[in-house]
């Protein structure tokens, strides 16, 4: 037997032509349909951002919707998505470091207030008692310095009595050059550094009583230099956790520990994987640190010479840097060295010190504690 003929065999060309034409169109309907994007939901309204901030903020907050306003009012200014997790991530960093308080107290504050001022005075080669007479002088409230750091309990009362004293005194100015020595303060423990240069680059949605120092001591001050510095900049990290390790330790520290790892196996040479790339803190700032001496020794395998090496270095606190010709072909020899790609992200490794730290604590245990409020927040 044979098998039945092929009908198609004997269409007519012109009919086979047709079915052809036919499918053609409707596999172009079908592709043309994917490719059709479903308009995107409207952006929730401002109320029911602001009710489900309240309602994720731990029972026990005081004012719950006053949080809740500044919180979403930060979020608008910058033009950062509400989303769960971003909202979760601003509400753990603040509950680790302040638990919902604008100006927290901090233990031992005026022992660690009295050790400050006696570190500067022997740093500078006063006389302890010099100082401390100086210190005897009434201040503008009535009392004596001494008197009101006696007392102090919180960041921004201290931070009140060096403005004060560096003001009013020839002491404070060779004391503290001006400077005062509270460096961080407010709900989310944010340095005041970081809040004023943010405010010279973008426009601070209120009124500023006083000085952006000031502002970061208010809640809403405080709340919305945090959130600009944990979110409001770009990153290519695929966890939260990453962002809260740069919060305690800088931005993109967390990319940078990763390439100094990367470096570490390309040239064997170990490294602390501290996210700093280029030397901080020297009288000589233009000596190359660590890494960059082990990224140097790689200069012929990645056709880099020392110039181009420092040039890519210090754009390590920027985006820019992970687009760099450094970047990539130093992750591209690594990962050909342990034939698989090497990870993007590291928690630095730093011991936490200064004088409100009376523990061996590290960043890896900030951004781990804060990570485990995060899952709590994102779980309810």
């Amino acid at each position: 037997m044979h098998p039945p003929p092929d009908s198609s065999r004997f269409m007519p060309v012109a009919s086979r032509a047709g079915q052809w034409l036919a499918a053609l169109g409707i596999a172009t309907l079908v592709g043309c349909a994917s490719e059709v994007r479903l308009p995107e939901p409207p952006p929730a309204r401002p109320a029911e951002v602001r009710s489900k901030i309240a309602n994720l903020l731990p029972a026990s907050t005081a004012d719950r919707s006053g949080w809740a306003v500044d919180i979403y009012a930060a979020f608008a200014a910058q033009g950062i998505t509400p989303n769960q997790s971003n909202i979760c991530a601003v509400l753990a960093v603040t509950e680790q470091e302040s638990t919902f308080r604008a100006d927290p107290p901090v233990a031992n504050l005026a022992r660690i207030a009295w050790e400050e001022i006696d570190r500067r005075a022997e740093r500078l080669g006063v006389p302890k008692l010099a100082a401390r007479v100086a210190l005897q002088l009434s201040s503008s409230t009535g009392k004596s310095y001494s008197e009101r750091i006696d007392a102090v309990k919180t960041e921004r009362e201290l931070s009140e009595i060096f403005e004060d004293f560096i003001g009013m005194v020839p002491m404070g100015q060779r004391l503290f050059g001006g400077l005062n020595p509270v460096r961080t303060g407010g709900a989310m423990q944010v340095s005041i550094a970081f809040a004023e240069e943010y405010a010279r680059e973008h426009t601070y949605p209120y009124a500023v009583a006083g000085s952006i120092r000031h502002e970061v001591f208010t809640r809403r001050g405080g709340l919305y230099f945090g959130i600009a510095h944990l979110l409001d900049y770009p990153a290519s990290y695929d966890k939260q956790l990453y962002r809260f390790a740069d919060f305690n330790a800088g931005r993109y520290a967390s990319r940078n520990a990763a390439f100094q790892s990367a470096v570490s196996v390309a040239s064997g040479i170990p490294l602390d994987l501290d996210g700093d790339l280029v030397r901080h803190g020297d009288d000589d700032e233009t000596r190359p640190g660590s890494t960059e001496l082990a990224v140097r020794s790689l200069g012929k395998r990645l056709d880099l010479d020392q110039r181009a090496i420092r040039g890519a270095l210090e754009q390590g606190d920027s985006a820019d840097f992970e687009r760099s010709t450094l970047y990539q072909r130093v992750f591209d020899l690594a990962d050909r060295i342990e034939r698989r790609p090497l990870p993007r992200a590291v928690v630095p490794r730093i011991a936490l010190k200064g004088p409100k730290i009376s523990r061996k604590l590290t960043t890896e245990w900030f951004a781990k504690r804060v990570d485990e409020r995060h899952q709590r927040c994102l779980a309810r």
